[in-house]
């Protein structure tokens, strides 16, 4: 399973350009592709979007929250933070779901970097 944020997620459905497309694109395509439950209330609550779309982020696999979630991403900000970082709480909950099933992110978002250098996600 690869799971792909918000923002790589959008510029796939759209059908922009970009590594982060691509490599959705290939993850679709070999049914390894899923969402963090947060990704999934982001893209739902776009005013813009259309029933297509909605009916996609619906049918898209997305990835349980496990038991101590709440408590591991809160202490994987507060761990961020003191390292003055200023991590995004919805960035935060992707970043620990990824962590959980050690699963690697496919994201355009530079703030994710972060999370690569504090706690070792592995950044696609």
């Amino acid at each position: 399973m690869i799971c792909v944020d918000t923002s790589s997620f959008v510029a796939f459905i759209k059908g922009e350009q970009g590594r982060d497309v691509e490599l959705a694109a290939r993850a679709a395509l070999d049914e390894l592709l899923v969402l963090a439950p947060v990704s999934v209330t982001e893209l739902l609550s776009d005013p813009g979007l259309t029933p297509n779309l909605e009916a996609m982020v619906l049918k898209a696999p997305r990835v349980a929250i496990t038991a101590g979630y709440w408590e591991r991403a809160g202490k994987l900000r507060r761990r961020l933070m003191r390292l003055g970082y200023r991590p995004k709480i919805a960035d935060t909950f992707i970043a620990q779901t990824c962590l959980d099933h050690g699963l690697p992110l496919i994201t355009r978002d530079r703030d994710f970097e972060a999370f690569r250098k504090a706690a070792g996600i592995q950044i696609l």
